[in-house]
């Protein structure tokens, strides 16, 4: 019994020093290297006050609650001058400043179109896409309690 473990013992040994030595030349990889991956898209142009330029007919939509209607109104941009014109005939400046491919705006307090008696801001951002200006704005109601802030999605087409 104690030969037949030197035997294993040496057998072992000597099929690990085969086993681990360097033998012929290692099988050479034939397979193609894996194609370079396609770089990332490239992001969208940044927005210019050119982009924006003209006269839009908008349509403001709430994004939620019981009242669904539209608030419709003409927005004027010439550079860094933009001017909502209502139907009522209210014109109500705004302040635009750009940021990547959208513009960011925000007015000042106003008659609401959409509560009589009530003042308002907005603010919000939009960009163009497909040729129309899409984006979303926030109504900001004075003294309105918990209804004070009221979200619509925006869309505007060029006017002719």
């Amino acid at each position: 019994m104690h030969v037949s473990r030197r035997v294993v013992l040496a057998c072992s040994t000597s099929l690990f020093f085969v086993a681990c030595s360097k033998g012929e030349q290692a099988a050479k990889d034939t397979t193609p290297p894996a194609a370079a991956a396609a770089p990332a898209p490239a992001p969208p142009p940044a927005a210019t006050m050119a982009d924006f330029a003209g006269k839009w007919d908008v349509v403001a939509t709430p994004t939620s609650g019981k009242d669904t209607s539209v608030t419709k109104y003409v927005l004027t941009v010439a550079d860094t001058n933009w001017t909502l014109t209502f139907p009522s005939g209210v014109k109500v400046p705004m302040h635009a400043t750009l940021s990547g491919d959208s513009v960011m705006f925000k007015t000042g307090e106003f008659a609401s179109q959409r509560r009589k008696g009530v003042k308002v801001w907005t603010e919000g951002s939009s960009r163009i896409q497909g040729g129309k200006m899409v984006g979303m704005t926030t109504a900001h109601y004075k003294g309105a309690g918990a209804d004070s802030v009221l979200t619509l999605k925006i869309e505007g087409n060029k006017a002719p």
